[in-house]
C-alpha cells in the first residue's frame, strides 16, 4: 500500500510516491525492469494497459514519473533520454513553421543553440530578452509568439525572474510559459504553483544527484498537452533506459537533505567571494545586493547551490583559477554531490559566443557540492591566490 498522500512533505512523496513495495516480493525498492518487451495475454492484452514496448512505457520509468509529478505538483511527468531532448520535445510540441518565442537574455548554451542553430531552420523564429524586466518581456511578444522561456536562477549569472509575473504576460499573450527548473529543483522552487504551464528538468544534475546519470524530465498540468508529448516521445523515441530511470529515481530520494547542504555551502563561499580582492563580481540571489534577491526570496524556499564570480582580472585570471583548484574539479555539468569549477565562455557556453547570450570572458561558475565546506573555501582562496 502507498505510505504517502498528497498532503504529506516533500521528503515524505519523494521516497514513497510511486515506489511502493514490489507486490510480488516486498521489495522495499522498486525494480530495474531492464526488459525491451512484455509478453500480452492474447492478442492486444497488454497488462495494466500500457506495458507493450519499453520505449512507449516502462514500470522502472512510471514509477520515476510519478514521483516527479507529485514533487513539481503536476498531474503529468514524462521522463526523457537527457535534458535537451526534454527541451526539444517541448519546443517541437508546442511550436509550427512561423511561431515565435521569447527567450531569456541568460540561459544554458545548449538550449540556446538547439533554438538558434536547429529550430531556425525549420522556420521557428525568438526573440531574446531581460526577463526580470516587465516592459521588455512585453515588448517581444508577438501575435505568433507561442511561448515564454524561462530559466530562474538562470545559467550561468544566475538571474532571477519572477514567475508569477511572467505566466500573466504570457497568457495575456495567448502563449505558454516553460520554466527550466533545473537549478532550483522542486524543493526549493515548484514554478506550476506561480503560474508556469510546464516545467523542464535536466535530471543529470541535482534530481539525479551524483554525476552518474544523463537524464531529463518535462512534468505539466495541461493533460493535453502531456498526450502530445507522449506521442511525439514515443515517435521519436529519446527514452531512458530502465536503469537510468532507476538511478534518477534513488537520487530523488534524497533531495531535500542534499539540497540544504548545498545550499549551506554555497551561502558561504558566496560570502567569501564578496570580500576576496580578486573577485569583482559575485552572482549568487542569496545576497542581499543581488537585484533578484527579494523576488528569489518570495518564490523559492532557498537559493541554490550555483554560484558564479568575475575574476578582477580578466579572462586569463578565471582561466588559471578555473584549472588551479583541488577539490573542486574542473568539469561541466553540475548538481553531484561532488563540487566543479568551470569556465563557461570556453565550456558550456561556448556556442553562445557572439550572440546577445554571450557570458562575460572573467566568469568562473561553481557548482558548490555537499563537501566539508570550510575545505571548500579554503580551495577556493588558494586557486585566487
Amino acid at each position: 500500500m502507498s505510505h504517502e498522500s498528497a498532503d504529506t512533505g516533500f521528503s515524505t512523496r519523494a521516497i514513497h510516491t510511486g515506489q511502493e513495495p514490489d507486490p510480488r516480493t516486498g521489495s522495499v525498492i522498486v525494480p530495474i525492469y531492464q526488459t525491451s518487451t512484455y509478453a500480452q495475454d492474447g492478442v492486444g492484452g497488454t497488462r495494466e494497459g500500457d506495458y507493450e514496448y519499453s520505449r512507449t512505457a516502462n514500470p522502472t520509468r512510471t514509477s520515476l514519473e510519478a514521483a516527479l509529478a507529485a514533487l513539481e505538483n503536476g498531474r503529468h511527468a514524462l521522463a526523457f533520454g537527457s535534458g535537451m531532448a526534454a527541451s526539444d520535445a517541448v519546443l517541437r510540441t508546442t511550436l509550427r513553421p512561423g511561431d515565435h518565442l521569447v527567450l531569456g537574455n541568460d540561459v544554458y548554451g545548449g538550449t540556446f543553440r538547439l533554438i538558434d542553430k536547429v529550430l531556425t531552420g525549420w522556420g521557428i523564429t525568438y526573440s531574446v530578452a531581460h526577463l526580470s524586466d516587465v516592459d521588455e518581456v512585453r515588448a517581444a511578444m508577438r501575435p505568433e509568439t507561442k511561448l515564454v522561456w524561462c530559466e530562474s536562477p538562470t545559467n550561468p549569472l544566475l538571474g532571477i525572474s519572477d514567475i508569477t509575473t511572467l505566466a500573466g504576460i504570457a497568457h495575456e499573450g495567448g502563449a505558454k510559459l516553460v520554466v527550466d527548473n533545473t537549478f532550483a529543483t522542486p524543493y526549493l522552487q515548484t514554478p506550476l504553483d506561480l503560474g508556469a504551464d510546464v516545467v523542464v528538468h535536466s535530471t543529470t544534475k541535482y534530481l539525479g544527484g551524483h554525476s552518474d546519470v544523463v537524464g531529463g524530465a518535462v512534468v505539466t498540468g495541461d493533460d493535453g498537452l502531456r498526450d502530445q508529448l507522449f506521442f511525439l516521445r514515443n515517435s521519436a523515441g529519446a527514452v531512458p533506459g530502465a536503469f537510468d530511470a532507476w538511478l534518477t529515481l534513488r537520487g530523488l530520494k534524497t533531495l531535500s537533505v542534499r539540497m540544504e547542504r548545498h545550499c549551506d555551502n554555497a551561502e558561504r563561499i558566496a560570502a567569501m567571494l564578496q570580500s576576496h580582492p580578486k573577485v569583482a563580481r559575485v552572482y549568487y540571489p542569496g545576497l542581499a545586493d543581488h537585484p533578484g534577491h527579494d523576488v528569489a526570496a518570495k518564490q523559492m524556499r532557498r537559493f541554490g547551490g550555483m554560484v558564479a564570480f568575475d575574476h578582477v582580472d580578466g579572462e586569463q585570471a578565471a582561466l588559471k583559477a578555473a584549472a588551479g583548484t583541488n577539490l573542486f574539479i574542473l568539469a561541466e555539468s553540475l548538481g553531484g554531490v561532488e563540487s566543479l569549477i568551470e569556465h563557461p565562455g570556453r565550456m558550456t557556453h561556448a556556442s553562445a559566443e557572439g550572440s546577445l547570450l554571450q557570458v562575460p570572458a572573467e566568469l568562473v561558475r561553481l557548482s558548490v557540492g555537499i563537501e566539508d565546506g570550510e575545505d571548500l573555501v579554503d580551495d577556493l582562496r588558494q586557486a585566487l591566490g
